[in-house]
């Protein structure tokens, strides 16, 4: 099974890069650096989400109604005219059911190490969120996963693929004081706010900055 960082270095990785730097107006550097560290989140907060059987229920019945994974068959057709406002309204329940109150200090947080203004990363949020539901539904598919405990390997399986570091990254960050409480306080970790180096160590470290 390929993990989600294969999935951006491949080239159907390229075409979502190229495609969301055109959407956004922004570089492609930058875009995929931002998409090496955004779309781990949003699948971290999913393996999260997926850990009580009324989220794991919730995923599965939006993947199979909704997310199968088509959305990857035609990357072309997705970005060929700008992406359509309702794949980013899709992309903005989902991120606003994953993050909640929290997606403001997610969307800080990657505009202050990627040095893209927030907007911009916000709208990068709202497409890649889609992207990644569509990734999870065909590897559901794939792997025939049935129940929360198959979900939740799956996930998993797909964050496996992580460096290390990007690894602790997504631990620390979807609760970084333990309290349950998602992203609650990344922004004072990517200011490396007292948080045994903080986001920014760690991000430094997997992007070389």
């Amino acid at each position: 099974m390929s993990g989600l960082l294969d999935l951006l270095n491949s080239p159907m990785g390229k075409q979502l890069i190229s495609g969301v730097a055109g959407q956004t107006g922004q570089a492609e550097n930058k875009t995929s650096d931002v998409l090496s560290m955004a779309m781990p989140l949003i699948l971290g907060a999913m393996k999260k989400n997926v850990a009580t059987p009324q989220g794991a229920q919730g995923l599965m019945s939006a993947l199979s109604s909704k997310h199968d994974g088509g959305i990857l068959d035609n990357l072309g057709g997705l970005f060929g005219g700008g992406v359509d406002e309702a794949v980013t309204n899709d992309g903005a329940g989902i991120l606003g059911h994953l993050f909640g109150g929290s997606q403001g200090n997610v969307e800080n947080a990657l505009s202050q190490k990627s040095g893209m203004d927030a907007g911009s990363i916000a709208n990068i949020l709202k497409i890649a969120a889609p992207i990644v539901m569509g990734f999870i539904g065909k590897q559901t598919k794939q792997n025939n996963v049935q129940d929360a405990s198959g979900m939740n390997n799956l996930l998993g399986g797909l964050l496996g693929g992580q460096p290390e570091q990007n690894q602790s990254l997504i631990t620390t960050l979807l609760d970084a004081d333990g309290d349950g409480s998602i992203l609650d306080d990344v922004a004072g970790m990517v200011m490396g706010g007292g948080k045994k180096g903080g986001l920014g160590g760690l991000l430094g470290g997997l992007f070389g900055k």
